[in-house]
This record gives C-alpha cells, sequence and structure tokens, in this order.
C-alpha cells in the first residue's frame, strides 16, 4: 500500500504570482498542519505533507502544475512526491501529472478511480497521463499516523468522481458536484441523474469538520446540507413548471428560488441548471 506523509508545520497562507483584477493567479492556503488547498485562476487542487513526501491531488494543467511543484517545495522543502490523485477524469483538473512528477524529480504513481482509466487512455491526451493505480470504492493510503481516505461515492459529475478524506484532520475535498454556496456550473454536464443526489446526500456520510472544493472557498458540514437543499427545491420547482404545462424556455424564464440570488453563478447559471433538471425531468416522465 502507498505511504503517505506526516505533518510539517508552516503558519501562514502564501499568496504569489502576478497580481491580476481578480487578485493573485496562484495560492495556497493551509487548512491545517501539513495540509494545503492550491488554487490556480479558478481550479483548486489539495496537497498533504507526511514524514515520507507528499501526495497531490490534481495537478489541474500543465502550466498550474508549474506553480503547484512550486508551491510545494516552498512549504515541503526536500520532501519528495509520493503520489498523484486524479479527482475525475476532466482534463481541467487532471492535466499536467508529468509536469509535476518531473518539477519534483519523481515518478510517483497517478490513482484514480477505475472508470476514469479507459477514458484517459481512450482520450491519448499526451498531457494527462493514465492512472498507474485504481479502485473501485474505497482505498486508504498510510504513513505513520497520516491516513488519506479515497472514496467513490456514486455518480455525480461524471462516472468516476473521487472524494478525498483526512480522518483525523476531519478535512474532505471534493470537485466539481458541489461547491460553496453557488448553483450548479452551467447547465450541469456530465451529471449524472438521479444518482447524483444519493452521492450528494452520501458526504454527509463522511464525518468531516472543513471541506475544500476545486472551485471556490471551503465550508463545512452546513455548507453541503444547503446545497442539498437548493437541490431539493430547484426538483420541486422545475416538477411544478412541469405539472402547469410550461414549456423548457419558459420554466427557464419563470422559475426562480429568491432564497439562492446571492449564491454564485445564480444569476448566469441558475436557468441553466433549470434546463437541465427540466430536460431530465421530462425524459424520465416518457
Amino acid at each position: 500500500m502507498m505511504r503517505v506523509l506526516s505533518p510539517t508545520v508552516l503558519a501562514l497562507s502564501v499568496m504569489l504570482g502576478p497580481l491580476h483584477a481578480q487578485g493573485p493567479q496562484f495560492e495556497t492556503t493551509q487548512l491545517a498542519d501539513g495540509v494545503f488547498q492550491f488554487r490556480f485562476q479558478a481550479h483548486q487542487g489539495l496537497f498533504v505533507v507526511t514524514d515520507d513526501g507528499v501526495i497531490a491531488i490534481d495537478p489541474i494543467s500543465p502550466t498550474a502544475a508549474e506553480h503547484f511543484a512550486a508551491e510545494i517545495r516552498r512549504m515541503a522543502p526536500g520532501k519528495s512526491l509520493r503520489a498523484i490523485v486524479y479527482s475525475h477524469e476532466h482534463a481541467d483538473h487532471a492535466t499536467g501529472a508529468d509536469v509535476l512528477r518531473r518539477a519534483l524529480g519523481s515518478r510517483a504513481p497517478i490513482i484514480a478511480h477505475t472508470r476514469a482509466h479507459s477514458k484517459i487512455v481512450a482520450r491519448a491526451n499526451r498531457e494527462q497521463p493514465p492512472p498507474d493505480m485504481t479502485f473501485d470504492e474505497r482505498l486508504t493510503l498510510h504513513s505513520g499516523d497520516r491516513t488519506l481516505e479515497l472514496y467513490y461515492l456514486g455518480k455525480s459529475h461524471s462516472d468516476n468522481m473521487i472524494v478525498a478524506y483526512l480522518p483525523a484532520e476531519r478535512i474532505a475535498f471534493a470537485v466539481d458536484f458541489v461547491t460553496n454556496d453557488g448553483v450548479g456550473y452551467r447547465d450541469l454536464p456530465d451529471y449524472h441523474f438521479p444518482e447524483f443526489f444519493e452521492t450528494l446526500r452520501r458526504l454527509l456520510g463522511l464525518d468531516f469538520e472543513t471541506i475544500a472544493f476545486g472551485h471556490g472557498a471551503p465550508g463545512n458540514r452546513s455548507t453541503i446540507e444547503r446545497q442539498i437543499r437548493y437541490y431539493d427545491e430547484l426538483r420541486l420547482a422545475v416538477q411544478q413548471a412541469i405539472d402547469r404545462g410550461l414549456t423548457e424556455d419558459q420554466a427557464a424564464q419563470r422559475v426562480t428560488l429568491p432564497a439562492y440570488r446571492d449564491w454564485r453563478g445564480y444569476g448566469d447559471w441558475f436557468p441553466l441548471n433549470v434546463r437541465a433538471l427540466y430536460r431530465w425531468m421530462k425524459s424520465s416522465e416518457e
């Protein structure tokens, strides 16, 4: 079984890189001793420092991976790269692994869900090497007193999404299918219904206190409860629109959820969320 690392202390959140209108291009934020969130533009990965080295989750892209490697060297000087985890096969989160490996002088194995392997191989993207190790439901990585657990909780945004969990630190990391007070991405592309709703609920089966995301600020258990409530209320509102005989266009124009107007993406993406649910619900009736 893969060996994992033990905490190296580093106090402050570090912000580096050229500034632009939305803040620094990349930043590293400490979530707990030896646990760091790395952000490049709008995408985020996670890395865990242990006695044996570093485990990195989601290299993001080749350009991001260069900065990711530099931040790992800064936060964990002298530590080797022990493993790379792909949260799922989508290229905007899971390319650049070879850049990360070369920059850190390691041929660390790549870990992903079983179903991600064939998709990545078929894509044949030189910037996305296929995983060396796969699993179906759960994989536990140990190093001294540090444990990292990887879970497949079900279909969500892709059919191979992994959630990472640090039980001692009570920190989880979930990508794309959930976020902190934001509506779903556009018209929920590559979402699997109705399994997505159950996967979202299964997150609460992990005993986390803090949850970091592939996009946006970290949250807590209440964050996930709010996301579940949003999708429950969205489904109800769309079903009521269907029952009234509204077309998809009419539903996209008329369905609103005022309680969520302040959520990220509501203005642009909420009507698209409505369309996605409308199409799925109508197809389920046929």
